[in-house]
């Protein structure tokens, strides 16, 4: 390379110098375009993800909603194979007839006792009688033996058949007690039976709460992310079948420096633009302002390294502004979020909200 040639090449590289440190300088010292009052700060536009999973263990029967797929709330997104608790089901129904028909055993049997226990009662009843008869012909007897009427041996055999009345009233007493006793019994395996029915009636609708479970459902409306897990495939108690994007709970998260971060307060104003779209204007609220700052200084602070500190924030999007476009709604995309820190600053016209592309 020749003198001349190195003189224009050191030439160039100083005007290209020249000319980089300028346009470094006009970005630095240019004036904001933004009023006073309203702040940026750069984010990317995020949602709440919920997962779709089983409840209980068991295989994948099929999954009705791809990747990509629009749901609403309620709707079925997949099937879990029911042929095990079919199977339960109709156990616990055969079960639950066979404990019905405990019952009504059961209460023939309370009749039944309680039939006896009417025949026991006449049993005491005529065995009471017998003995007050008895009781009446010994006083006679007594009364005609010591008058000399009658001969001592009668009174006797009367005193033998008090006596022996006496031990058939108790030996029918002793009978109607365990009349009684064999009512309360069969009283208890009424009410075993009816607890059995209760049980197995129980278990049936638990059963049945697990088949209406292996309905998958999605709990919010969202568009489906990615499949977790594939038709076939046996998963775990709360394994994950599909991941879903909840898109009526959409915000951006950005941060700003502590220096206006701390005038930022929930329920402020803010306006969202999309590096995709931008010449449309998102409103939004603040609905988190992080109490710890992000980026934390070293131990020894100076007044610039103090500014170092930011805080995240997120800007919430109205539910009913996101069901409007709700085919239009996408997560990771980069932006600008714009705050207004001053309520009485009026936003520019750029900032004006334009939700239409």
């Amino acid at each position: 390379m020749t003198m001349p040639q190195k003189k224009w090449l050191i030439r160039g590289g100083i005007v290209i110098a020249v000319i980089v440190v300028g346009f470094v300088l006009w970005t630095i010292l240019k004036p904001s375009e933004l009023p006073d009052g309203i702040v940026s700060g750069n984010g990317r536009i995020e949602a709440i993800e919920i997962d779709v999973s089983a409840k209980t263990p068991g295989r994948i029967r099929d999954i009705v909603a791809d990747e990509g797929d629009f749901v609403k709330a309620g709707q079925v997104v997949a099937h879990m194979d029911i042929d095990v608790l079919s199977a339960q089901r109709s156990e616990a129904q055969a079960h639950l007839a066979q404990a019905i028909n405990s019952i009504q055993i059961a209460q023939s049997q309370v009749l039944q006792r309680q039939s006896e226990r009417a025949a026991a009662l006449a049993g005491v009843r005529q065995r009471e009688a017998e003995l007050n008869a008895a009781r009446k012909r010994l006083g006679r007897s007594e009364t005609l033996a010591r008058e000399g009427a009658t001969a001592v041996q009668e009174r006797d055999d009367y005193q033998a058949q008090v006596e022996g009345a006496a031990a058939a009233v108790e030996a029918a007493r002793a009978q109607l007690a365990a009349v009684d006793a064999a009512i309360g019994t069969a009283r208890s395996q009424v009410i075993g039976a009816q607890s059995n029915v209760d049980a197995t009636k129980a278990t049936i609708e638990r059963i049945n709460a697990d088949i209406r479970d292996s309905d998958l459902r999605a709990p919010a409306a969202g568009r489906v992310q990615y499949r977790v897990a594939q038709p076939g495939e046996v998963v775990a108690g709360g394994g994950r079948i599909l991941n879903l994007v909840n898109l009526g709970d959409v915000y951006m998260t950005f941060f700003l420096p502590e220096t206006v971060a701390g005038r930022v307060a929930l329920g402020t104003d803010v306006r969202l633009v999309l590096d995709a779209m931008p010449g449309v204007v998102i409103p939004a609220k603040v609905s988190f302002v992080a109490d710890v700052a992000q980026f934390t200084p070293k131990t020894v602070e100076t007044a610039s390294e103090r500014q170092k500190l930011m805080f995240r924030i997120k800007a919430r999007i109205d539910p009913a502004l996101l069901q409007k476009h709700i085919t239009q709604v996408k997560t990771g995309l980069p932006g600008m979020a714009y705050v207004r820190i001053d309520q009485n600053a009026t936003w520019p016209d750029k900032l004006a909200v334009r939700t239409d592309p």
